[in-house]
């Protein structure tokens, strides 16, 4: 059946996905599109493939009018940052394009580079990433090999938890406002400790008051036949 063909979802409301590992958002929303055969469906958000964790799909026209409102919800994420190697990317999809010892460090050390990057903080914006310069995404250049000016946005970060759990591995928590990147706030970090990193992984665990613990099991949708109507929640809109 053609999505051309499909109407009006049989309700409207949110459809919270906890996404797997090497999905792609959009590979989760042509499926839902798919299962739920309608064309409306937006989003909360979208995470990198390497990305885990909670996606907030809008379904149906009420709910999509709401896209806006859902985009500028505050989000927490858990990632684990490697030191010594920089990748294109900033995380473990990228190739390697630098190393750098990494010193000895202590946690005294991470306090002080944390308390740095707290608060209205200004990021750059990896060159693989979904913002778009001059109508392309900036990932699309990068792969073709484009030259890009390093593009920098504004973002509010709450550091909830940093810690060393290797010499050369830092596992973090941060709440952060919209538009964040968190590979780059492991960029920026390996920065304030003298050496270079990437992410290794990244997961996002709330967006504003919902919970990646009640969301569906993004795997599941690997089968056919999911019954998304049942998770489909009408009364948060």
């Amino acid at each position: 059946m053609s999505l051309k063909t499909y109407t009006e979802p049989a309700k409207s409301g949110i459809l919270l996905i906890d996404k797997p590992k090497d999905f792609s958002s959009h590979d989760i929303i042509a499926i839902c599109r798919r299962e739920l055969k309608t064309k409306k469906i937006g989003h909360s958000g979208t995470l990198d493939p390497m990305a885990t964790g909670l996606l907030i799909l809008l379904i149906g026209r009420e709910a999509t009018k709401k896209q806006d409102q859902f985009l500028k919800l505050e989000k927490v994420y858990s990632a684990v940052l490697k030191l010594g190697g920089e990748t294109d990317s900033w995380d473990a999809y990228g190739e390697i394009v630098h190393s750098k010892p990494v010193p000895p460090l202590a946690a005294e050390d991470l306090r002080r580079a944390v308390q740095k990057l707290s608060g209205r903080i200004v990021q750059p914006i990896p060159f693989f990433s979904a913002k778009r310069i001059n109508g392309n995404r900036m990932y699309e250049l990068a792969r073709k090999g484009a030259e890009m000016e390093r593009k920098y946005n504004e973002v509010d970060v709450q550091w909830l938890r940093a810690e060393f759990t290797a010499p050369d591995e830092i596992a973090f928590t941060v709440r952060c406002s919209c538009g964040t990147y968190v590979r780059s706030l492991g960029y920026l970090l390996a920065q304030e400790l003298k050496t270079v990193g990437h992410l290794t992984s990244l997961r996002r665990e709330k967006i504003g008051g919902f919970c990646v613990n009640n969301a569906f099991d993004g795997n599941l949708l690997k089968g056919t036949g999911s019954d998304l109507y049942t998770h489909v929640q009408t009364e948060a809109l």
